[in-house]
């Protein structure tokens, strides 16, 4: 059984500050507001938290050799960054091979998550294949996104911009991105609505498949939307972004604390929403997660450009 506090996995600050759950009863776990993060940018707590949450608080039910192979999610509410969250478990079904799991987070009576998420026991098959790992510079050669910010500040820029670049560098999120082309990841200059970039959590975490899996799935969400807003000039910016739903697909093990290539692209936005789809790819090329999101993506044009 996965247990997130325990032995050396303590020394990982992302697991100690966003995916800790206190157990109220056999599948009742809570959320302390102390770990509940919400971006600078965002009026909600974080959904790629949630996603953590509800799926450490789903693993802590299923046997040690079941681990997720999929998870399917609605964002019902925007959770309140003051309140803790409750994630009800419901064992729905365990079998030899499969094990399912319905996952309902709450805040004051009210849900504000679900989540449906399957497990599997390791199985072999010679019929195999997956698509070809991108061809991208590593993260050896490329800017933490934290440094490229930091090389945006200036004395001639807005106060405006200022505080807000200064705040992002304060989000202590405990997770390193390198983006392939950090001036359209930031919204600097206008692009295609593809994006790469190099994510990995920091910290040690130890070996437990399922750990890996609930901080992915806190990660998964760091880069999604943002990939739709790349193709908006440089006058238009979000004046609402959130998730509606999520869903993940576990393909081979991975280690978070490990360089992956977060491949995102958008195919399609408009009357408000967005779809973005990605892919996580480890360093040698295996295809570890696949990820789906549907979201509200809503614009205002400014005057002058940013």
């Amino acid at each position: 059984m996965m247990s997130v506090e325990s032995g050396a996995n303590l020394a990982n600050e992302l697991i100690r500050s966003f995916l800790t759950l206190e157990k109220i009863d056999v599948n009742i776990f809570r959320a302390s507001p102390v770990n509940l993060w919400k971006p600078t940018a965002g009026r909600f707590v974080f959904g790629g938290q949630v996603v953590g949450q509800a799926l450490v608080a789903a693993s802590k039910t299923v046997s040690e050799d079941h681990h997720a192979h999929s998870l399917h999610c609605y964002f019902l509410r925007g959770g309140n960054p003051n309140q803790p969250i409750l994630y009800h478990v419901d064992r729905t079904r365990d079998g030899n091979t499969y094990s399912s799991r319905n996952i309902k987070a709450t805040q004051e009576g009210v849900p504000i998550f679900t989540m449906q998420a399957s497990y599997k026991t390791e199985e072999v098959d010679e019929l195999q294949h997956q698509f070809t790992m991108p061809s991208v510079p590593g993260p050896d050669e490329l800017k933490d996104s934290a440094d490229f910010l930091r090389s945006q500040l200036n004395e001639d820029m807005p106060d405006n911009q200022r505080s807000l670049i200064l705040k992002l560098l304060e989000e202590k999120i405990h997770v390193e991105k390198r983006p392939v082309n950090p001036e359209v990841y930031h919204h600097k200059e206008q692009g295609e609505p593809k994006r790469y970039v190099w994510v990995r959590a920091i910290g040690e975490m130890g070996s437990d498949v399922k750990l890996h899996q609930c901080v992915a799935g806190f990660i998964s969400d760091l880069a999604l939307l943002g990939a739709a807003l790349q193709p908006a000039p440089r006058n238009y910016r979000p004046s609402y972004v959130t998730s509606l739903d999520h869903s993940m697909w576990f393909h081979n093990p991975f280690k978070a604390n490990e360089w992956m290539l977060y491949e995102v692209e958008s195919p399609q936005c408009g009357a408000g929403k967005a779809l973005s789809l990605g892919r996580l790819w480890k360093q040698d090329g295996t295809l570890a997660v696949s990820v789906a999101q549907e979201g509200v993506v809503r614009t205002i044009q400014t005057e002058s450009k940013l």
